[in-house]
C-alpha cells in the first residue's frame, strides 16, 4: 500500500505558511522562537561567541597588560617569558610559565624572584563576600632572594609596603624551591631548600619541608621542619600543622602547632619551646633587650593578634630558678613594648645578678654558661664588690617594658631573703622599679628605684625603707648572735649618676640611717667588743646570758660617695659602743673607730677602740694596739712596784653614760 501523501503547505504571497503547516515540521523550524524574540537572539549569539572565544582565545594576549600592571604597582620589572593559560570554572586556574620579578636597583642581583611555573586557583564565590581565597598554589623551581639594603629596609618593600594582605592560602605545593636571605650589615646569610615531600600511600596532601642554614647575626644557623597541608581545600577551618626546629648560635627554638596561612605569620597557634645559654642573646635575633642570664628553657603558647605577639602560659627554668607566666610584645609602636607577668616558686637570687651588672655564681651545682662563669671568676679574683659592668644604653632605649615578677621563696644562703615582688617600668629610656620589695629576716625592705638613661651618664635615685628585720636572722653566721632579740629598721635615700652600679653609688649624695629598738643580745659578745678579759673568762667558764639592748643607731651623711657618720652607737645595759668614721662607696673602703664604754666594774679590761678598716671585700676588725700597748706598759710599771697595783691599770670603774636614743628608726 502506498503511503499517504503529506499535504503540501499552502504558501502565501509573502512567502509564509499557515500555522498548521509550520506545526507539521517542527524539526525544520527550531530557530523560529528565537527569531520571534530578538533579545533571545542576542543572548544566543553572545553565548555562542563566548564558547567560541573560550575555545579559541589566546590568553597570552593578557601577558602584556599583566606585566605592565605589576610594574606600575611595584616599580619592578616583571616578565612572563612562557605561555599564560586559564581554565575557567567556579574555581578558575591560572597557569604561567618562566616568570621573573626584578630586584631593587641597589641590589647586585637583577632578579628577586623567579619560577619555571606558577599555578594558581582562585575561588570565585568568596569574592562576592570580599574575601580572596587561593585554594591551590603550585610553584615549580621557585627562587626567592631576600636582602636588606645599604640604608635599611629590604628588597621586599615596594608599592604598598604595609606588609599586610587579605589573601588566604589553603594548599601549597612547591617543587625544588630555594630561598635566600642576605643581611650583610648584620652578618646574616641564610639559604634554605623548600619542597613538597613525596606523598605517602593514601596521603592526599603531603607536607612541605624546609631545610637549610647559614649565619644569623654572626651565629651559625640551621633550620628544618615541615608543614602538613589540610585535606579539605576549601575548608577555612583546616590549618596547616607545622613542626619546625631552628637554632642560631646557642639559641634553639622548636615550634609545633597550626598555621592557617603559611605564606604570612598571621592566624597561627603554636607551642613554642625556647632554650639557650643566655636570654640576652635574644636581642640581636628578635629585638627584645633582656639582661644576661644563665642557661634557660621555656615552653609556652605562641600566638599573634595584629601587631601583638603573645607568649602565654609558659613555664621553665632560668639558671637554678623556675619561671612561669604570660608575656607579649607589641611591635606596632615606635619601639617594641614588652609586657609580662612572671612568677617563681623558688628563685635563686644570684640568677638576678645580670640586672645589676653582675654574674651569677659558678661552680658546684650552680647553673651558668662559659661567658658568665668567666665574668664571675674575674669578679672573685678582683678587689671590688660593687658591680662595675656598664649598662648598655642602646638597649635601655631600644624598647619599652612593663614587667611584674613575684617570687614566693628566695634561695640566698648568705642573705636572709624570704620573697620578692618587683614591678619594672621602662619607657623611652626611663626605668623605674616601683616597687622593688623583698621579705628579709622576717621583715621587709621596700624600695623605689628610678634610672634615667635618656642621657649619659644615667641619673639614678633610690628610696629604700627597711622595717621589722629580725636581728638574729641578720647575723646568721655569728654564733653569739643566734639568740639575739630585736627589730632593725632603716631608711636610705640616695641620688647619683653613672652607667654602672659602682659608678652610681660612688657618686651618690643623700642619707643613710638605721636603728634597733629594745631587744637582747649576748653579754659575751659585748664583753668581747669591750675587750673585757675577766668577763670573757667568766662567761666562758660559766654560761653566757642575754643582756637588754636599750637601742642602737647609725646616721650617715653621704656626699659624692663618702658616707660620714653623724652619730653611731650601740647601747646595752652592760656596754655602750660609740663610733665615728667614714665608709667610702667610691673606693670601697672602711675607716670606722668603735669605742667601747663598759658600764660594769671589771678587772682585766683593755678599754681600747675597735678599728674597722680594709675593703668591702676584705674588711678588717682589730683593736687599737697602741692604746692596748700603753695600758700594758702602765701595768708592767706598777707591777714592778707592787704586784697588786697592776690591776689598777685594767680596772674599769664605770658606769658609762646611757646613749640618748629611742626607737625612731625601728618599727
Amino acid at each position: 500500500m502506498a503511503a499517504a501523501s503529506s499535504p503540501k503547505p499552502e504558501r502565501h504571497a509573502d512567502g509564509g505558511t499557515t500555522a498548521n503547516d509550520s506545526a507539521a515540521s517542527p524539526g525544520g523550524r527550531w530557530w523560529q522562537p528565537v527569531a520571534d524574540h530578538p533579545w533571545l537572539s542576542a543572548v544566543a549569539v553572545v553565548a555562542i561567541g563566548i564558547v567560541v572565544l573560550v575555545l579559541l582565545w589566546d590568553w597570552n594576549w593578557f601577558k602584556g597588560p599583566v606585566e605592565r600592571q605589576v610594574e606600575a604597582r611595584t616599580g619592578r620589572d616583571f616578565d612572563i617569558g612562557g605561555d599564560l593559560d586559564v581554565d575557567l570554572g567556579w574555581v578558575p586556574t591560572v597557569r604561567a610559565y618562566d616568570l621573573r620579578f626584578g630586584n631593587a636597583d641597589w641590589s647586585k642581583q637583577p632578579t628577586m624572584a623567579a619560577a619555571q611555573q606558577l599555578e594558581l586557583a582562585i575561588a570565585l564565590k568568596p569574592l562576592f563576600k570580599g574575601e580572596i581565597l587561593i585554594p591551590t598554589l603550585r610553584l615549580v623551581a621557585p627562587r626567592l632572594n631576600l636582602e636588606t639594603g645599604p640604608e635599611g629596609g629590604g628588597n621586599w618593600q615596594f608599592g604598598d609596603d604595609s606588609g599586610d594582605s587579605e589573601v588566604q592560602f589553603r594548599r601549597i605545593r612547591i617543587d625544588d624551591g630555594k630561598l635566600a636571605f642576605l643581611d650583610t650589615a648584620n652578618d646574616t646569610d641564610i639559604k634554605v631548600d623548600v619542597a613538597t615531600a613525596a606523598p605517602a600511600e593514601g596521603q592526599a596532601a603531603p607536607p612541605i619541608t624546609v631545610k637549610g642554614g647559614g649565619r644569623w647575626e654572626g651565629n651559625a644557623f640551621s633550620l628544618q621542619g615541615s608543614a602538613e597541608s589540610p585535606l579539605a581545600l576549601r575548608d577555612t577551618d583546616s590549618p596547616y600543622t607545622i613542626d619546625a626546629h631552628a637554632q642560631a648560635g646557642d639559641t634553639k627554638a622548636h615550634a609545633r602547632g597550626t598555621l592557617l596561612d603559611p605564606l604570612r605569620l598571621r592566624d597561627f597557634d603554636l607551642q613554642l619551646q625556647l632554650s639557650g645559654a643566655n636570654l640576652e642573646d635574644l636581642y640581636p635575633l628578635v629585638g627584645i633587650a633582656l639582661p644576661p642570664t644563665p642557661p634557660y628553657t621555656l615552653d609556652g603558647h605562641f600566638t599573634r593578634d595584629g601587631e601583638v605577639w603573645f607568649y602565654n602560659d609558659f613555664s621553665g627554668t632560668v639558671g637554678d630558678s623556675d619561671l612561669s607566666g604570660d608575656a607579649n610584645v607589641d611591635s606596632g609602636g615606635d619601639r617594641p613594648y614588652l609586657r609580662a607577668d612572671l612568677h617563681s616558686r623558688r628563685l635563686d637570687f644570684d640568677d638576678l645578678a645580670g640586672f645589676v651588672g653582675g654574674a651569677p655564681q659558678a661552680g658546684g651545682d650552680e647553673t651558668s654558661n662559659p661567658e658568665l662563669a668567666a665574668q664571675a671568676a674575674k669578679a672573685d679574683a678582683g678587689a671590688r664588690v660593687l658591680p662595675d659592668t656598664p649598662y648598655e644604653l642602646d638597649k635601655l632605649r631600644a624598647m619599652d617594658a612593663d614587667v611584674r615578677l613575684k617570687a614566693q621563696r628566695i634561695n640566698a644562703p648568705s642573705l636572709p631573703l624570704d620573697d620578692m615582688d618587683a614591678h619594672l617600668l621602662l619607657e623611652n629610656g626611663l626605668l623605674r622599679l616601683d616597687p622593688l620589695n623583698f621579705g628579709v629576716a622576717g621583715g621587709d625592705i621596700r624600695s623605689t628605684i628610678r634610672m634615667d638613661a635618656r642621657e649619659s651618664p644615667i641619673g639614678t635615685q633610690a628610696d629604700i625603707t627597711a622595717r621589722n628585720l629580725d636581728l638574729s636572722q641578720l647575723l646568721p653566721k655569728v654564733e653569739l648572735a643566734q639568740n639575739a632579740i630585736g627589730k632593725v629598721g632603716g631608711h636610705v635615700q640616695l641620688a647619683g649618676s653613672g652607667n654602672s652600679i659602682a659608678k652610681m653609688l660612688g657618686s651618690s649624695d643623700g642619707d643613710v640611717a638605721l636603728g634597733i629598738g629594745h631587744g637582747k643580745i649576748s653579754n659575751l659578745l659585748m664583753e668581747m667588743a669591750g675587750i673585757d678579759v675577766a668577763e670573757i673568762i667568766k662567761f666562758k667558764l660559766t654560761e653566757d646570758r642575754l643582756i637588754p639592748i636599750r637601742c642602737a643607731f647609725g646616721d650617715f651623711k653621704v656626699d659624692d660617695g663618702m658616707m660620714t657618720a653623724r652619730s653611731l652607737a650601740f647601747d646595752t645595759t652592760d656596754t655602750i659602743l660609740v663610733g665615728k668614721g667614714t665608709i667610702n662607696l667610691k673606693d670601697e673602703r672602711l675607716d670606722l673607730t668603735i669605742k667601747p664604754r663598759p658600764k660594769d666594774r671589771s678587772l682585766l679590761v683593755f678599754r681600747s677602740p675597735l678599728l674597722v678598716g680594709g675593703t668591702f671585700k676584705q674588711p678588717t676588725f682589730k683593736p687599737d694596739l697602741g692604746r692596748i700597748g700603753l695600758r700594758a706598759a702602765i701595768a708592767l710599771t706598777l707591777g714592778s712596784i707592787a704586784p697588786p697595783a697592776a690591776l689598777l691599770a685594767t680596772l674599769e670603774l664605770g658606769p658609762g653614760d646611757d646613749a640618748g636614743c629611742g626607737g625612731q628608726y625601728a618599727e
